[in-house]
């Protein structure tokens, strides 16, 4: 979870921020424009956008700001009873599947949003559901389609001229049945994934062998007092 802003002007509803929270595995994300970064908008988010709408996550993951490190958030995350970790400080890599959004969905806004009104906030939730149901580059799949075991119902999809209803007990097999297919296929592709980013990232990584004895250059940078 993290913040994005601030903005350089208010919109006009008064917002200048976007609180966001990305989930790790099916990279869905829930965000909310919000007028402000305190510790008080940050627990209402929480509440009412996550925990009252998907339930309890077992851990939530930000960067060690006084708008998540703060004795309100504790109360929270005693309460509800999930784990709050903080982020290595200077290191935004730890948190770094929110901060991937946060640079997706900005040039989004820019496109969209009326200068003149400076509406951008009233654009947020289209951007966030574009994002929610297109395909993942990295598992394969839409983020709609891991977080409800199904694939989304589009404003331009031709309506079903016939419905199918099965039994509950049915339809509990069924889609448990497709979660452990999602979960098998997700995690393949995100560690294939990972090994295509290694490779690329050594390609360009000097890989030196030293043996005892050798002569190595060591450079020590001086004190500015």
């Amino acid at each position: 979870m993290d913040f994005w802003g601030p903005t350089s002007l208010p919109s006009s509803q008064d917002n200048r921020y976007v609180l966001v929270i990305t989930d790790y595995l099916s990279k869905y994300v829930i965000a909310k424009a919000v007028p402000n970064n305190s510790a008080t908008t940050t627990a209402q988010f929480i509440v009412e956008e996550v925990i009252l709408k998907y339930g309890v996550p077992r851990k939530i993951i930000t960067d060690q700001g006084t708008h998540f490190k703060n004795e309100l958030m504790e109360k929270i995350a005693l309460l509800m009873g999930f784990k709050h970790a903080f982020a290595t400080t200077y290191h935004p890599q730890t948190n770094g599947q929110v901060e991937r959004f946060n640079a997706t969905f900005y040039p989004q806004l820019a496109k969209l949003h009326d200068d003149n009104l400076n509406n951008w906030d009233e654009y947020l939730p289209a951007c966030i559901f574009a994002y929610n149901t297109g395909l993942h580059s990295t598992t394969g799949y839409s983020p709609f389609q891991l977080m409800f075991a199904r694939e989304p119902i589009l404003p331009f999809d031709s309506p079903t001229s016939t419905i199918t209803l099965t039994k509950p007990n049915d339809y509990w097999t069924q889609i448990t049945q497709q979660m452990k297919v999602y979960r098998r296929n997700v995690k393949n592709n995100i560690i294939h994934q990972q090994q295509l980013s290694k490779q690329r990232y050594n390609q360009q990584r000097a890989d030196p062998t030293y043996k005892p004895g050798d002569l190595v250059f060591i450079k020590q940078t001086s004190k500015i007092w």
